[in-house]
């Protein structure tokens, strides 16, 4: 690592397909808010963050990823909400995802044994479809948007002009069912 420190998080990083899909969700979803969709480039799946952390942390979190398991799955993600407070729509899922939680719990597991901080409230997996937005939002999607995971990513955030930059750090597959 060349930087003294990066702003990092583990997250799913969906491929060209269904970024577009979702793009164009949050895009609507924009639209009927009031509020601001991220760029295309930047939607992605929040599995851990772990904030600023020096170069000598993110060699370690590198090796950690490393040695997780876990195997590949299908993500159906139905439902748009909204963190009202912090003035996010989000879209997430209906019914409980096991795979995503298994990898999530796993993940986190591995992170607080070696002593990096883990959010201590219970992990709620949703995709920004929008942020700064003036009108709540609830619903369900008639028809899913199903991603296929195969991998997981350490990205890192880089934070500087109207919105964050992120630079997939290296990413992990998963193996075959």
């Amino acid at each position: 690592m060349t930087n003294e420190s990066s702003r990092v998080f583990f997250a799913l990083w969906p491929d060209d397909a269904v970024r577009a899909a979702l793009a164009a969700l949050a895009g609507e979803v924009a639209r009927e808010t009031g509020g601001r969709p991220p760029a295309q480039s930047n939607v992605h799946l929040t599995l851990a963050f772990l904030g600023e952390q020096p170069a000598r942390r993110v060699d370690a979190l590198l090796d950690l990823a490393s040695s997780l398991g876990g195997t590949r799955f299908a993500l159906s993600l139905d439902e748009i909400g909204c963190f009202r407070r912090s003035g996010v729509a989000w879209l997430g899922a209906s019914a409980p995802q096991p795979d995503l939680l298994a990898l999530q719990m796993d993940l986190a597991l591995a992170l607080r044994h070696d002593g990096f901080p883990v959010d201590e409230r219970p992990y709620t997996p949703h995709l920004t479809l929008a942020r700064r937005i003036r009108a709540p939002i609830h619903r369900n999607l008639t028809k899913p948007i199903v991603w296929a995971v195969s991998s997981f990513a350490l990205v890192a955030s880089e934070l500087g002009g109207k919105a964050p930059t992120y630079r997939t750090l290296a990413d992990w597959p998963l193996a075959s069912s």
